[in-house]
């Protein structure tokens, strides 16, 4: 049975693709087929890196393709373990059919009051919706010190969605990867690829779960 990640943002650049992207190589890695599905038809983050990764020769990550709607993305899937969904850069219509359609929702959401302001109050909406709380999880992003970690943790943890463990620190060298078709766990500095691992092995641990 394929398994069905959503990652959906309020708001863009809090680090939606980043995680799909990393969620994709660890899970492939790990050898689960894996296949991306790039709802932001208007920039195809992930597609553009995950051609700049083939062009330099990198491991491919499964099948990545553009789809304008989860419906179209959840066809011909049975053959794979896992399928991940990379939302519109911002919150809309259509990001409750995706999180309908999805085993677990990642929100990224960064540490000032105007990201995680929109972030809880998206995840009301969902909840409002019919979405069960235990499908609706934070991750942190763009962090910059560890007692911003635990403020942020503490704070979200109030709401009564899931926050998963680790963050993504705010680092050149995460971009600087990605620039390059790699992931945030491929970077030349094992320290932060181990940082990234850890935000990464919560979502698996979640999908171990389902």
């Amino acid at each position: 049975m394929t398994i069905c990640i959503s990652f959906i943002s309020q708001k863009g650049g809090v680090g939606k693709s980043t995680l799909a992207r990393g969620l994709a190589r660890e899970a492939n890695n790990q050898e689960l087929t894996v296949k991306v599905a790039d709802l932001d038809t208007q920039q195809g983050t992930i597609v553009n890196w995950h051609r700049r990764r083939l062009d330099l020769n990198y491991k491919p990550i499964g099948s990545v393709e553009s789809f304008k709607t989860a419906e179209q993305a959840l066809q011909n899937i049975s053959h794979y373990d896992l399928l991940i969904i990379d939302g519109p850069a911002r919150a809309s219509k259509a990001t409750l059919d995706i999180a309908r359609q999805s085993d677990i929702v990642i929100q990224p959401t960064g540490a000032s009051m105007d990201d995680l302001e929109p972030a809880i109050l998206l995840f009301h909406e969902l909840f409002k919706a019919g979405i069960p709380k235990s499908k609706l999880f934070f991750a942190l992003s763009r962090i910059g010190t560890d007692s911003e970690l635990d403020a942020c943790k503490t704070y979200l943890i109030q709401t009564g969605y899931g926050v998963l463990a680790g963050c993504l620190f705010e680092k050149p060298s995460y971009r600087q990867a990605q620039n390059l078709g790699l992931s945030i766990t491929e970077t030349s500095y094992q320290s932060l690829n181990k940082k990234a691992d850890e935000l990464i092995q919560s979502i698996v641990d979640a999908i171990k779960s389902e």
